[in-house]
């Protein structure tokens, strides 16, 4: 589980086919490891991975064809830019929302404009996932717990001020960068409930 603050950025340092799967290397710049076992959960850009080897600059951790392909990982390369959030801790201040790590869907940046001293993003979403974004509920872009602002037929749109620009990879979208999207799991879970007498 984790909260959808980044505690550092990085970037994939290698990409490395494995039959099927890939294991990927990452240089998690100042995130700090030491508290970090084989076997631990990082969020990277929002995915869920377990670390199986420790290196002096991060980690390494094998991706499954089936993450590969219902994540943005598809269209990464060596030296794509990473958020990192390593998972919490029953102590752990509790400052954006629930994230569970498994992405939803692929999203779409359609826009990028300068609202005074924040940037507005709008990000066109599947069709599926529309339904369980509200505005001024809470949805999880890249790994980044943010607010939606707005909505738009297909659209949402976010603010980021310049401390969430600057502490996230945020400022290397442009139009057409492709994210990682995990809806609020409250949003899941009542749909669940107002639905499970359909289920039986």
């Amino acid at each position: 589980m984790f909260t959808g603050i980044i505690e550092a950025t990085g970037f994939i340092e290698s990409i490395e086919a494995k039959g099927g799967d890939a294991r990927y290397v990452f240089n998690t710049g100042k995130l700090a490891l030491g508290d970090v076992a084989l076997g631990d959960s990082i969020a990277c850009n929002g995915v869920c991975l377990t670390v199986i080897e420790l290196l002096p600059h991060g980690f390494a951790a094998d991706v499954s064809v089936e993450t590969i392909d219902v994540t943005c990982m598809k269209n990464y390369q060596a030296k794509h830019p990473v958020n990192f959030e390593k998972a919490m801790l029953p102590t752990t201040r509790f400052g954006g929302h629930m994230v569970s790590g498994h992405v939803d869907a692929i999203g779409e940046v359609v826009s990028i404009e300068e609202a005074a001293r924040s940037i507005q993003y709008k990000i066109r979403a599947p069709k599926e996932v529309l339904k369980y974004i509200a505005i001024k509920g809470s949805i999880t872009v890249d790994g980044t717990s943010l607010t939606v602002n707005d909505l738009e037929k297909d659209q949402f749109s976010l603010n980021l001020v310049p401390h969430t620009l600057q502490e996230t990879i945020a400022d290397s979208y442009q139009v057409g960068t492709q994210v990682n999207l995990e809806i609020d799991l409250i949003a899941r879970y009542l749909e669940r409930l107002m639905n499970a007498d359909k289920a039986e």
